[in-house]
């Protein structure tokens, strides 16, 4: 089954960024087998500013950092503030390893108050994941007040950003951790050489 992480990083609660990432995880999910796994980083963000400045997670930030990592595809969501995402987004892609998530799918979503702001899906999040070496569907969904009763347009934006996600998860291997230590030469062997002559 696919491994399915979505982050959203409402800071309200009813969020209309937790909503939108909630429809996109179904809409992915009604046409793919997925275990999805949701994250919303109100619950951590006081965890993300503590490693920013230790440069260590806590537990329960490193569990987010591997459900993240350690997904087939994503799902990221935030409010746009400022014309570009939230501070706590950024925050939180900064405590990752920059290579950790390159190749992987990514379903980028926006929401804000008009409809004036929907560039941000353009100018700052698809190039934030390029940067990360992600791989961006090409349908990125924006969300504005407007669109959640409107008859049509954001459940079409939706389904096919679901789509072409669930494209480039179909036939793809399971993603499996990465082990940042596996190539790391064990200690007695680095002792059993400081002993002997070249």
């Amino acid at each position: 089954m696919t491994a399915l992480t979505v982050v959203s990083a409402g800071l309200g609660e009813p969020s209309s960024s937790h909503l939108l990432a909630d429809r996109l995880a179904a809409a992915v999910g009604a046409l793919l087998p997925v275990d999805t796994t949701v994250v919303h980083l109100r619950d951590v963000a006081r965890d993300v500013a503590d490693n920013l400045v230790t440069g260590f997670p806590s537990a329960r930030l490193k569990a987010v950092v591997d459900d993240v990592v350690g997904a087939d595809a994503l799902i990221a969501v935030t409010p746009t503030f400022n014309a570009s995402y939230s501070g706590l987004f950024k925050s939180f892609v900064d405590v990752l390893e920059p290579e950790s998530l390159a190749g992987k799918p990514v379903l980028v979503g926006a929401t804000g108050g008009t409809e004036r702001h929907s560039l941000v899906l353009d100018y700052a999040l698809r190039p934030l994941f390029a940067y990360l070496r992600a791989n961006v569907v090409p349908t990125a969904v924006y969300a504005a007040s407007a669109d959640w009763g409107a008859p049509q347009g954001l459940s079409e934006r939706i389904e096919r950003a679901a789509g072409e996600l669930a494209g480039l998860l179909e036939g793809r291997a399971p993603a499996r951790p990465v082990d940042r230590f596996a190539a790391v030469v064990p200690f007695e062997q680095l002792l059993g050489k400081a002993g002997r002559p070249d």
